[in-house]
């Protein structure tokens, strides 16, 4: 497998589906399949217990691993399982021509939301993401989560790149800062789009090379990491396999709110119709420290049950001093028989990283690199 093939351009489906899915704070496609590449083998198995929209499952995956994925954020894990298994073209063409016959019926849901929606989309687009929000049965059918997935990832962008008026890619917006901002920009009409065509279009494109070449087992777990894990530990114990790399970034302390920062996509969803940070547990983990660490404690105490005798961790964190700190000791408290490296990455001047993006500013941003391996090894 040649990686450059991969991570330049679009010439193969491997390529293609690589970067399906804008996601915050994810993994670059060439560093995925590098660390897989350098730090597993053909046939080892890896895991990710914070998958995002898993790069790095789709990177082992292709590159001959078993890999599985963990993702609590639905918008992440369609993402993922779609590209590791994208459903037959002509399937999910079919559930297209659906949602637009039937679209029409969905007029009256449409001119009921609010005037954010309006702004935002056009009528016809409006009506048909109704009826797809209502009619694709995305958790349990693998032809609508694909459909589904192509719609999220065209929710919001550039005028020209999505359905919507002008809005980032990666982030929703709050519905009052683009009500004004649209406003000041004289962005008042939303562009009058054909979501049929645009779709048809854009799955056409998606598809052009293919699927995915993937033959080993891999998947991603939509759920909770500190309950998978567990499921995990139990299958292990009987079968005996366990992993050779565990390649994860954990949230950031304090950096961002993943369901804030996707609540258009998990409107689209099901969710409600308006930014929203509901207060179950796992939305409070990453802007109150002590429920941090316990997140980090919980998942890697499990992460270490799972390790095979020959095994290496790759954990990349904030450079952040809080973030850092925590990370290191966790890691240490329960991978005591490891030696540690640490690689700090370097920052161009010219790159914004991920703790930069969309106003995250800090003033030592940067990512840090964490290798562990076995003592023994």
């Amino acid at each position: 497998m040649n990686i450059s093939n991969i991570v330049n351009g679009h010439s193969t489906a491997e390529a293609r589906w690589a970067r399906y899915g804008p996601y915050y704070a994810m993994f670059p496609v060439d560093f995925a399949f590098n660390v897989i590449s350098k730090y597993s083998k053909k046939g080892d198995s890896i895991i990710d217990p914070f998958a995002g929209r898993c790069t790095s499952v789709y990177a082992g995956g292709v590159l001959g691993r078993n890999a599985t994925g963990i993702e609590i954020n639905p918008v992440g894990w369609l993402f993922g399982t779609v590209k590791l298994n994208p459903a037959p073209l002509k399937d999910v063409l079919y559930r297209l021509d659906f949602i637009q016959e039937f679209s029409h019926n969905y007029k009256q849901e449409a001119e009921s939301l609010t005037r954010f929606f309006h702004m935002c989309y056009c009528d016809e687009v409006l009506c048909f993401l109704c009826a797809a929000r209502n009619l694709l049965n995305w958790k349990e059918n693998h032809v609508d989560a694909t459909l589904m997935s192509i719609i999220l990832i065209y929710l919001h962008g550039k005028i020209g790149e999505g359905i919507s008026n002008q809005m980032r890619m990666t982030m929703s917006m709050g519905m009052n800062y683009s009500i004004d901002w649209w406003t000041r920009k004289n962005l008042l009409v939303p562009p009058q789009i054909n979501p049929y065509q645009f779709f048809k279009e854009k799955l056409l494109w998606r598809y052009a090379k293919g699927i995915p070449h993937i033959t080993n087992d891999t998947k991603v777990i939509l759920g909770d990491s500190t309950i998978e894990l567990q499921t995990l530990i139990d299958r292990t114990n009987i079968t005996g396999q366990k992993f050779s790399l565990l390649f994860t970034s954990p949230p950031y302390y304090a950096v961002t709110d993943y369901h804030i920062d996707q609540w258009l996509r998990l409107w689209m969803l099901g969710g409600p119709a308006k930014p929203k940070s509901e207060k179950d547990s796992h939305r409070g983990r990453f802007g109150n420290k002590q429920n941090y660490k316990g997140l980090l404690e919980n998942v890697f105490e499990k992460c270490y049950h799972l390790m095979a005798p020959k095994s290496t961790l790759y954990i990349r964190t904030d450079k952040r001093e809080f973030t850092l700190d925590t990370t290191i000791s966790v890691l240490e408290k329960y991978f005591p028989d490891y030696k540690r490296m640490i690689l700090e990455k370097p920052i161009s001047p010219n790159i914004r990283t991920q703790t930069q993006l969309y106003g995250k500013d800090f003033q030592s941003p940067g990512e840090v690199d964490i290798i562990l391996k076995r003592k023994t090894q």
